[in-house]
């Protein structure tokens, strides 16, 4: 592999794009049916069970069908946007969004759905690559903070906004609404990406890595699919180390071969920088962290609490409406710019540390201790995750920015997996049933209920602290390993 230092991109960013703002707006919305797609589609899984008669087996495939071809195809997505071009990467991505929108919303089988849901995630791993990439060459390197922060922040509000949508849309329409109320964003999104967004890609024009995009792909579909399903089927079971055999096996050998071809997807000697590795080091702890704990504290206010979903999602959005009112505002830029990226990351995860650790200890007392809570982890996601998604993008060339937003996808993606199935085998360790609902089903008394939420939120605790630990330590390690990397860079 030529360890030689790639060209200069013609597309970096001097001044900015006089429309970038109105660009980073258009990109933006598009950006947020796909994060909304991630969760909407779970308040519909009654609707989806009486209307197409879907059993279990077939609403884990239409939710996880999405979410596996997301993150399989992110790495390849970013390095197709690189090479053929951003912009033509956006559009495709709008317009198999769109089509697997239309197909999902119109199917009348379970099969219909999840193959429309498969095609969905396709036309995601394109737009979460490309929009991260295409903010990149358009905005100057000191707008950089502010405009990842608003992007950052969409993704916060898709989180939030996903089920309270899904909820409005089926008390309202069919559940086929869910699905066809992105069609009107994606044509807005492909007229104004057509007359608006410029064309960037890799001068250089490397060849494409058809192998490193096959075993990229699988590997990390495998990968994902073993994370899912470890929760469900055990551990040990077949179903989950087949395919945690396949993706190591895969994987191994898809970082054999980028390290021996020319013109790599992925190179390896990104990792050799410490701006880079802190990065990913902290991006991995602090997605770990957040959506392990998150996932748990929603059950928490439905099975313990008594709240409804829709209740439950109205009050985790203070966590999400912080992340927006902050960046959106500029404080969040503003203090990570004063701090450093290094001190942005470290404070950004003690705060979401404290946050995740205040709910743990106050969790069982009712609604407001955990208001604190989400407020701390929003505030400091706030800070932290646009700097970690700067420390990344900055650390790649900048003809390389499609291959850094899929990186930065996976990371996430892989976090959030890895932090749901091992928090909450945690919590399984703890309230020995399969779950909550199940449990108090069977339960013979209101003593014997009383003991199950007991544990339940005991459980519940040490996941949260568990939790706590990993988000902060991922911000000492993140901040050490980049103070290092500036004071390497910043040496004679």
């Amino acid at each position: 592999m030529s360890a030689s230092a790639p060209a200069p991109a013609p597309a970096t960013v001097l001044q900015g794009h006089p429309q970038r703002w109105l660009i980073l707006g258009v990109i933006c919305l598009a950006q947020l049916t796909v994060v909304l797609d991630n969760t909407v589609l779970n308040v519909a899984i009654p609707s989806l069970t009486r209307e197409l008669g879907a059993a279990t087996s077939d609403i884990q495939w239409m939710i996880n069908a999405y979410s596996l071809v997301q993150s399989g195809l992110l790495l390849t997505a970013g390095s197709a946007a690189d090479r053929y071009g951003r912009k033509k990467m956006l559009i495709a991505g709008l317009s198999l969004f769109g089509i697997g929108s239309l197909v999902a919303g119109l199917a009348d089988s379970t099969g219909q759905l999840i193959a429309a849901r498969a095609g969905m995630g396709v036309g995601g791993a394109l737009l979460l690559t490309t929009t991260l990439a295409v903010v990149m060459q358009i905005f100057a390197p000191e707008e950089h903070a502010k405009a990842i922060g608003i992007w950052a922040a969409v993704n916060a509000l898709g989180f939030a906004c996903g089920p309270l949508l899904g909820g409005f849309m089926l008390d309202h329409f069919w559940w086929g609404a869910i699905f066809l109320i992105n069609l009107p964003v994606a044509a807005v999104g492909l007229t104004a990406t057509v007359t608006l967004v410029p064309e960037s890609k890799n001068p250089r024009g490397d060849r494409p890595d058809l192998l490193g995009a096959l075993l990229s792909t699988i590997g990390m579909a495998s990968l994902v699919f073993a994370i899912i399903s470890g929760p469900e089927h055990g551990w040990t079971s077949g179903r989950v180390l087949l395919p945690a055999a396949v993706a190591v096996g895969v994987l191994g050998g898809f970082a054999y071969w980028e390290g021996r071809i020319e013109h790599p997807m992925l190179d390896l000697h990104f990792f050799k920088n410490r701006r880079f590795t802190g990065a990913i080091a902290g991006a991995v702890l602090i997605t770990f962290g957040m959506g392990g704990s998150l996932f748990l504290l929603t059950q928490h206010m439905q099975f313990v609490l008594g709240y409804g979903p829709l209740e439950a999602g109205l009050r985790t959005a203070p966590l999400a409406l912080s992340i927006v009112v902050l960046n959106f505002s500029g404080l969040a830029a503003k203090g990570a710019t004063k701090l450093g990226n290094p001190a942005a990351i470290g404070v950004g995860m003690a705060l979401m540390a404290a946050g995740l650790a205040s709910i743990a200890t106050v969790a069982s007392g009712g609604y407001a201790g955990t208001l604190i809570g989400l407020l701390l982890i929003g505030a400091g996601a706030a800070i932290a995750n646009p700097a970690m998604a700067h420390a990344i993008m900055s650390s790649i060339p900048p003809e390389k920015a499609g291959i850094g937003a899929g990186i930065n996808g996976t990371v996430a993606e892989f976090g959030q997996g890895l932090g749901v199935a091992v928090l909450g085998a945690v919590l399984t360790s703890q309230f020995a049933a399969e779950s909550l609902p199940a449990a108090l089903a069977g339960a013979g008394s209101v003593a014997e209920r009383v003991r199950l939420t007991d544990a339940f939120s005991s459980g519940l605790e040490s996941s949260l602290l568990v939790g706590a630990v990993a988000v902060l330590a991922g911000g000492l390690v993140a901040a050490a390993l980049l103070r290092r990397a500036e004071r390497g860079e910043g040496a004679p």
